[in-house]
């Protein structure tokens, strides 16, 4: 019997939202009131910048540590979404700190002699300016452009040393800061929010899938190709009853077999837990899921986990329509073994590219005779760049099309899950059905 993992109370939602808004707040109340309002300064304004900057910068560390109760009030489509603003946000604020205390500085003389000046001579600018230059590789390597260039691998390494760019910062604001040096609140109030943001980050982080892993003692039992670059992997353990995971949710895994191991790749269950074994199934991409294919029976495995929202949890009961694309059908294989719908009130639209990358067919055919479950195959190429659907649905728009594979979808719960453009996609199409955003239920798979 697996343990019984709760909802997460709606007030906790809002209460997550205000607190991070009133750390703002306070940060800002405690800069006027150490003599920021009466000083309309460069220097000033520039503090007042410093001060945003690094509150936004631990906000999003707290909204990436994986604390349990705001993952799974938010998800992580929406965490990501905060961590990315907070991120560029807090990066131009530091940008305008840096510009505006070297004008203060330079007020008499040459800016960029002065800029020298205060890294070289004044206490904890160098490892200000170091702590700078990570940052400034972490934010170029999370636009777009450049993420989309980069393995799943190298940018999430490279993104580590945001947590380097928050430490080489503390000393600088503990040996120069005005509200450090002149004001036990403000000190007091700072030093909460560093010890914090790290207190999060090791236990949730590290503590805690440490203490998971090595409860659970997972081990590869054996590998199944299922379709064309998709393969499946069976895991066994020690008390997997324990293990408080729903389908639908996924880990960050970590396997033991060699050089590599240190990274780790979000991978979804594809199949409910039972509390004997696990399973997920990974399309072979980068580096890191390929290797999956090659994993040998008895490789130890870490894992940091489970996440996710696209559960149960969020089912009202009635119809269900599950649009998956790709290997975003794993997660949604699990739910559709785990939803108490009634016998014929789940509708499956599985989209793919080539009949070879359609995968459990069996296990849906069981589904569809013992459940009721209807697929609907949605197989070749796109219809149009922008377009969820194949070409044999190129006359439709995408609305038309999603109203009349499901036509009474309005009342439905909908789970989505594939690419992020797919994703949108489906989105959209479903709100211009009429289905309520409430009703909708996703899991993207982006970076």
């Amino acid at each position: 019997m697996l343990p019984r993992v709760g909802p997460t109370p709606r007030w906790w939602a809002g209460a997550a939202s205000t607190t991070a808004g009133l750390s703002l707040l306070v940060v800002t109340a405690l800069w006027a009131k150490n003599g920021g309002v009466s000083d309309p300064t460069a220097g000033s304004a520039g503090r007042l910048a410093a001060l945003w900057s690094a509150d936004l910068l631990l906000i999003q560390v707290v909204l990436m540590a994986r604390i349990p109760l705001i993952e799974r009030a938010f998800g992580q489509d929406t965490l990501a979404r905060w961590h990315r603003w907070a991120g560029f946000t807090s990066f131009h604020l530091l940008i305008a700190h840096i510009a505006l205390a070297t004008f203060a500085y330079a007020a008499s003389g040459n800016i960029f002699v002065q800029f020298l000046d205060l890294v070289i001579n004044y206490p904890g600018m160098l490892l200000a300016t170091a702590a700078t230059a990570a940052l400034v590789m972490v934010v170029t390597t999370s636009v777009r452009k450049a993420r989309r260039r980069l393995r799943y691998e190298s940018w999430h390494l490279l993104h580590l040393y945001a947590y380097l760019g928050v430490a080489l910062a503390l000393p600088h604001m503990l040996w120069t800061g005005t509200e450090f040096r002149s004001s036990p609140a403000a000190r007091a109030y700072w030093w909460t929010l560093y010890l914090l943001a790290a207190g999060s980050v090791v236990l949730f982080r590290v503590l805690r899938p440490l203490w998971r892993t090595l409860r659970h003692r997972l081990v590869v039992d054996h590998v199944v190709p299922e379709a064309h670059g998709l393969v499946s992997v069976h895991f066994r353990g020690r008390r997997l009853d324990r293990l408080p995971v729903r389908a639908g949710q996924f880990f960050v895994w970590r396997f033991l077999d060699g050089p590599g191991w240190t990274r780790g790749n979000p991978f979804s269950l594809s199949g409910p837990p039972n509390g004997n074994q696990l399973r997920i199934t990974v399309k072979q991409l980068g580096d890191g899921s390929a290797r999956v294919a090659h994993l040998t029976p008895g490789t130890k495995v870490l894992i940091e986990g489970p996440y996710g929202r696209l559960t149960a949890e969020s089912y009202r009961g009635g119809p269900v329509t599950m649009l998956a694309c790709g290997v975003g059908i794993t997660p949604l294989l699990a739910l559709l073994w785990d939803l108490p719908y009634g016998h014929g009130q789940a509708t499956l639209i599985y989209r793919a590219r080539h009949p070879d990358e359609v995968a459990f067919l069996a296990e849906i055919e069981w589904l569809a005779d013992r459940r009721g479950v209807r697929l609907v195959p949605l197989i070749g190429p796109r219809a149009h760049p922008r377009s969820w659907l194949p070409m044999e649905y190129a006359d439709y728009t995408d609305a038309a099309a999603l109203q009349s594979l499901a036509p009474d979808i309005a009342s439905h719960d909908l789970y989505i899950c594939g690419p992020d453009p797919w994703t949108e996609a489906v989105r959209a199409a479903a709100r211009a059905t009429g289905v309520p955003a409430a009703q909708i239920h996703r899991e993207r798979f982006g970076w």
